[in-house]
């Protein structure tokens, strides 16, 4: 979803705008810039920006502000790692505002709802399949690139969704019964199209998956 900034408040653009500093000097400070010096990772960087800001571009629309398209998040999460992902879509979403799509007033909102949010809960399911499922080559593929990335857009899906209703720009009703629906639809092209995406790097370019460890889910199986 790309929201306009007349659905929020200014009380909820100046939160949304704190909280996105704080964010972005986080991920300034943690994230594995070294890993961009070598090996393809800047490149894949880039690449992911790049197509994000392209397939952001091809939406559906319902009503202003409740767009839908593919998200890239779980497979951004997995290659890039958490911190290179929101860089990656942070890009993907600057890139989409310069062709207009939402006002700069409301990038800070976008981003937390489109960027933070679903890398976070990427980052998270990757974690709860790596805590308790077996370190299996196949739970990596199915249950977190395909399963995991049609959880991550439901969720921010939910998410989004009630951020709208506390801002007060549409009803819960409303929401419920003619924009949720939509993102069950959307999750399975999402896992469909990233788990494809993160397979086919698996197998044929295992080293640009940051979260795909040999040892952990190839050797001794």
């Amino acid at each position: 979803m790309n929201l306009s900034a007349d659905l929020f408040s200014t009380g909820w653009h100046l939160a949304a705008l704190a909280l996105s500093l704080l964010i972005g000097w986080l991920t300034w400070r943690t994230a594995p810039w070294q890993r961009l010096k070598t090996g393809p990772q800047l490149n894949l960087l880039l690449g992911f920006a790049v197509g994000l800001t392209l397939i952001w571009s091809l939406k559906a629309g319902v009503k202003p502000g409740l767009t839908l398209h593919m998200m890239g998040a779980m497979a951004a999460t997995l290659a890039l790692g958490p911190q290179l992902a929101i860089v990656a879509l942070g890009l993907a979403l600057t890139g989409i505002a310069l062709n207009g799509t939402f006002g700069w007033q409301a990038w800070p909102i976008n981003f937390l709802l489109m960027v933070v949010v679903p890398v976070l809960i990427a980052y998270r399911i990757h974690r709860l399949v790596e805590r308790w499922l077996p370190a299996h080559f196949f739970v990596f593929i199915f249950v977190a690139g395909f399963f995991g990335s049609a959880l991550t857009v439901m969720l921010q899906g939910l998410v989004a969704s009630a951020v709208l209703v506390a801002a007060g720009a549409y009803s819960a009703d409303f929401l419920a019964s003619d924009y949720l629906p939509y993102f069950l639809l959307l999750g399975f092209s999402e896992g469909w199209i990233s788990g494809g995406v993160i397979t086919l790097m698996v197998v044929y370019r295992p080293e640009w998956v940051a979260a795909f460890d040999d040892r952990r889910y190839l050797f001794r199986k």
